[in-house]
């Protein structure tokens, strides 16, 4: 006869000749997800990620300025251009007077401007304007 383990669901454990092997299945139970807007006393969730900010304002001319730290040949530097794309940690611009592209490490920003208005238009029930510019937060 197989020796079962007492008092337990077989669920998780492997059958073999003499006994059975194996963990007891240990199935995560999900955890609500608790939006800030639904949590008493506490402020709403915001999107309004960097990454998320320019890609809602992709195909604007933007000035973005960098310091590069411990760099002997320039330390602070300022790039213009089209924003073509930004991700979680680089933006990518293309400047339309020598048509170079640039892909800039967003540890090196220290702040953009723009010589028109921008789109920043996000209302705070997780929910944002542009569905393709809200990514989950990190």
């Amino acid at each position: 006869m197989i020796n079962q383990p007492q008092n337990m669901d077989m669920q998780g454990y492997y059958p073999y000749p003499g006994g059975y092997y194996g963990y007891p299945q240990m199935m995560p139970q999900p955890q609500p997800q608790q939006n800030g807007a639904d949590v008493p006393g506490m402020l709403p969730a915001e999107e309004s990620y960097i990454e998320n900010i320019l890609r809602l304002n992709k195909g604007k001319l933007a000035t973005v300025y960098m310091t590069f730290e411990n760099n002997e040949r320039w330390n602070a530097k300022i790039f213009k251009g089209i924003i073509e794309a930004a991700g979680r940690d680089h933006i990518i611009l293309s400047d339309p007077e020598t048509k170079k592209r640039y892909v800039l490490l967003m540890i090196y920003l220290d702040y953009i401007t723009f010589d028109e208005e921008i789109v920043y238009d996000y209302p705070f029930n997780g929910t944002a304007v542009n569905p393709m510019a809200s990514y989950p937060p990190r």
